[in-house]
């Protein structure tokens, strides 16, 4: 007997989950399969950046990500690796290539910074936490996540999806492919997967060992590659740069990591038990569009790179995000399916743009004179405020911003989080997904204008509690500016309702 849904998702990790959550926000009907019968508890994404943290805080889960954070400060406190004064900035505010980004270097005056809201208070939360948060909002909403199940094979005959679990199948109008690097939804869909080959071989690793002593804390570069260790007790990282992994799919043992962390920081350690560990490469590809017929990708399964900067984690939810309202939109029938291809013409080149962040990583991790020289100048640069706070703004995501047309300087960019004269900020009228005409000049003209999308669009009219010139802005699901205006305008609302949320009479 067949089954049916709007979208089958597959794969149950942060992306998928995430992606899931909003297309039932949307109203779609959705089942999501996972192979692995239990969530993977291997080390990966050890923090999230603004607009992740901004995607949670807008669905109302950001009290969540910072109880997660407060236990990781705790963890790194107890570990003398981070100030015990309570409400004290971390000392390091990430890295490039390992080159240490110092939070005291950082102007946090820049006006890029300014309006983020409270979400961008949660940075350190680990992906496990993040999948946890996530299973548990899926449940909530009554998703269906079904565990142990392995997708074998599709057909997509142009009006639907039929997807196969060995002897089992489901029918649905779309599939989405949210499972990882070696994504079988990717293979099987035949997408082009272009990029280059890996150079490098990682490892990552929570442990227990035996003289360690002798380890630097932090990001360490020695004239056999790069290690780290800390800044929770037991982490440890190595980077060996003389090519990949001979074979990536047999299990991680202590002797593997031992003999690495050996290699690469001459310390002689001995590694007593490992309690989660993975090898990671440099391998870098990108799909040339994300979608395919009836069938899309989202993360990993669109796009591979090095782990360097933590961006994978992020890159996906963005994803997971910008398509989630677009689908379900194309679901309910409110617009035509025309409205996917906006899915890859904005997230593609933010996902080139991490691909060649990590790939210029590698670059000054690599042991030649010439490198070192480069590197050895961005630590000078590194060391400056200007130059640590340009690539602060970078690595925190708050410069993304998609091309989406328009006069006003917000269109594209994220909302800034305002706070308004009832005492809530923009933020907090996002949780149930629609969204959002905000009206700062009490305008009843702009009121009317929108009044036939009102099912989509949640008009909220308020005061902002600091003077501005901005009087509205219209702010997509995933909390993209779609149209903004100044001094009471109204020039372009209904041609970007009409554009994002379609045709109403």
């Amino acid at each position: 007997m067949n089954e049916t849904f709007d979208v089958v998702v597959a794969g149950a990790g942060p992306v998928g989950l995430m992606l899931a959550c909003e297309l039932r926000l949307g109203g779609a009907e959705v089942l999501v399969v996972e192979r692995l019968t239990e969530p993977d508890m291997t080390i990966k994404a050890g923090a999230i950046n603004v607009p992740t943290a901004q995607a949670f805080y807008r669905r109302g889960m950001l009290p969540e990500l910072l109880e997660q954070q407060n236990a990781t400060v705790q963890r790194i406190r107890a570990a003398g690796m981070a100030p015990n004064a309570a409400g004290q900035r971390l000392p390091i505010a990430g890295h490039f290539a390992g080159i240490m980004l110092r939070a005291g270097e950082i102007d946090f005056d820049d006006p890029v910074f300014a309006d983020l809201g409270p979400g961008a208070e949660a940075v350190l939360v680990v992906q496990q936490a993040i999948e946890a948060i996530l299973a548990r909002r899926a449940a909530e909403l009554g998703i269906e996540v079904r565990r142990g199940v392995a997708l074998t094979e599709f057909d997509d005959d142009g009006t639907a999806v039929t997807v196969h679990f060995g002897d089992r199948t489901v029918r649905a109008d779309w599939l989405v492919g949210c499972d990882g690097g070696r994504s079988t939804v990717r293979k099987l869909a035949g997408f082009d997967f272009p990029g280059l080959d890996p150079e490098i071989t990682g490892h990552q690793a929570v442990v227990e060992m035996t003289g360690a002593e002798g380890l630097r804390p932090g990001w360490n570069t020695t004239e056999t590659g790069i290690y780290a260790s800390g800044p929770t007790p037991g982490r440890i990282l190595t980077v060996e740069l003389d090519g990949p992994p001979a074979d990536r799919t047999t299990p991680v043992t202590a002797a593997e990591l031992q003999a690495s962390l050996r290699a690469v920081s001459g310390v002689p350690v001995e590694i007593t038990a490992v309690h989660s560990a993975t090898r990671f490469t440099d391998n870098t590809r990108q799909v040339t569009d994300y979608r395919k017929g009836r069938v899309l990708l989202a993360g990993d399964a669109a796009h591979v790179h090095s782990p360097f900067g933590g961006q994978g984690l992020n890159l996906g939810i963005g994803d997971a995000v910008n398509l989630g309202w677009k689908l379900a939109a194309v679901v309910r029938g409110d617009v035509s399916e025309t409205l996917l291809d906006t899915y890859t013409a904005e997230r593609h080149p933010v996902g080139a743009w991490v691909l060649d962040w990590t790939r210029a990583q590698v670059a000054l991790m690599r042991l030649d004179q010439r490198s070192k020289a480069l590197r050895a100048v961005m630590i000078d640069l590194l060391a400056t405020r200007d130059g640590a706070t340009a690539i602060s703004k970078r690595i925190s995501g708050v410069l993304h911003r998609y091309d989406l047309g328009g006069r006003h300087d917000l269109i594209g960019a994220v909302a800034p989080d305002i706070e308004l004269s009832d005492g809530s900020r923009v933020g907090m009228h996002c949780a149930d997904g629609r969204a959002i005409l905000l009206d700062l000049a009490d305008s009843a003209e702009l009121r009317t204008i929108a009044r036939p999308w009102s099912d989509l669009v949640h008009i909220v009219t308020a005061k902002p509690v600091a003077p501005r010139e901005l009087s509205a802005m219209l702010i997509r699901p995933d909390g993209y500016v779609a149209w903004a205006a100044d001094s009471g305008q109204r020039d372009g609302l209904d041609e970007a309702l009409r554009r994002w949320f379609g045709h109403k009479s």
